[in-house]
């Protein structure tokens, strides 16, 4: 059962039912206890607000709930799921050949966020996107939500599903610290890792990395303001269903971009928080891993210098692009093969707003594990025009 998105709005509406024929057995009894016409008409005015307000948000979180069954209903996802520790995981395998590439989303994500780049690099090679625990289809996992556990769910998917290897780990953001972890607990499997401006262990003990985000709202708050505003349907009502960041799905096809589209409308928090409530966690397990000597590695980073476009930069803007910019150089030098790509003009979303550069440089490297090129490539960013 979906608690958020099926159990969370049959309570709202039936709540706003119940306060409903409460207000109006209060309304009926008013003119019997009061003498005054003001009075009665501010309790009305107030009572009608109220009970207006709850009915929108109920019937609005219901008709969101049936609109998401209903699209599921319709537009099955690809795929097949498999147990994983007693509860369903999610994975979709397609194209053929080997390394297989098994890409891992952002924190928010699911596997739908790579719709647009699996279809092209499965011309090349054995493609695997899943959900991770308590993301789109997979199931919740009991248990601490840190790098180790969701390297260790990840095998066991894999092994389920008879894709044994040899893999390329590609992680998105939060996903960089989980595919260093499964990494360095399953070196003989991984052929090969790429960081899609992924994140590093421990960063969130950065200050310079934390302060603007200090000076706004808190992350627990938007959170829990995100939650709130989704359940009640406020993006459905206004176009993000239909397609999120338009102008961005522009190469996608109808089906994928519906998928992604839909997709916000259906955020899955409680996974978001266990997984943000266990970064230090994660940081902690793989704050030792590597270097990993050889192994072909691929950093795609985002162009830090976007934030700056329309004004100067701020003291504080610097310094946090300073600081990204050298987390980046370091996970490139976790290896003798390591290569850095800046996707410029892009920001953080690398997967939406420069999907090409992950096209056009991910065929190149599993070509050069494919030919067992050892040459060490180390040096300075490239950036991508």
């Amino acid at each position: 059962m979906d608690f958020d998105y099926a159990v969370v709005p049959a309570a709202l509406l039936f709540a706003a039912l119940a306060v409903l024929w409460l207000s109006f057995r209060h309304i009926r009894a008013l003119p019997s206890r009061t003498r005054s016409k003001w009075v009665y008409a501010l309790d009305l005015a107030i009572l009608s607000g109220v009970n207006a307000l709850l009915l929108c948000v109920g019937i609005s979180s219901c008709f969101n709930a049936v609109m998401l069954e209903s699209f599921r209903a319709t537009h099955p996802e690809p795929g097949a799921d498999y147990g994983v520790n007693g509860h369903r995981m999610h994975l979709n395998c397609t194209g053929s050949g080997r390394p297989t590439i098994v890409l891992d989303a952002g924190l928010g994500w699911d596997s739908l966020e790579w719709g647009g780049i699996q279809p092209e690099l499965a011309k090349r090679t054995q493609v695997c996107s899943y959900d991770r625990a308590g993301f789109g289809l997979s199931e919740s996992q009991a248990g601490p939500r840190d790098a180790i556990h969701i390297a260790g769910e990840l095998h066991a998917l894999l092994g389920e599903a008879g894709v044994t290897g040899p893999v390329v780990l590609m992680g998105h953001s939060i996903a960089g610290i989980y595919i260093r972890a499964y990494s360095s607990k399953y070196p003989e499997q991984v052929a090969g890792l790429v960081f899609v401006d992924g994140s590093t262990p421990l960063q969130n003990r950065d200050a310079r990395l934390n302060t603007a985000q200090e000076a706004g709202v808190p992350l627990w708050a938007s959170i829990l303001m995100m939650r709130t505003v989704s359940i009640a349907g406020y993006p459905r009502w206004r176009g993000a269903c239909a397609g999120p960041r338009a102008g961005l799905m522009a190469g996608l096809d109808r089906e994928t971009a519906a998928r992604m589209g839909e997709d916000v409308c259906h955020l899955h928090y409680k996974a978001v928080k266990e997984e943000f409530d266990s970064i230090d966690a994660s940081g902690l397990e793989t704050a030792g891993t590597g270097p990993y000597g050889d192994l072909p590695i691929l950093v795609i980073s985002q162009d830090t210098t976007k934030q700056f476009s329309g004004h100067s930069p701020t003291a504080q803007e610097r310094e946090f692009a300073s600081e990204w910019d050298g987390m980046q150089e370091k996970l490139r030098d976790l290896s003798t093969r390591g290569r850095r790509i800046i996707a410029q003009g892009s920001s953080h979303d690398v997967t939406l707003e420069r999907p090409d550069v992950i096209e056009r440089e991910v065929p190149r490297l599993i070509e050069e594990i494919r030919g067992g090129d050892a040459k060490a490539r180390q040096g300075t960013a490239d950036v991508i025009e």
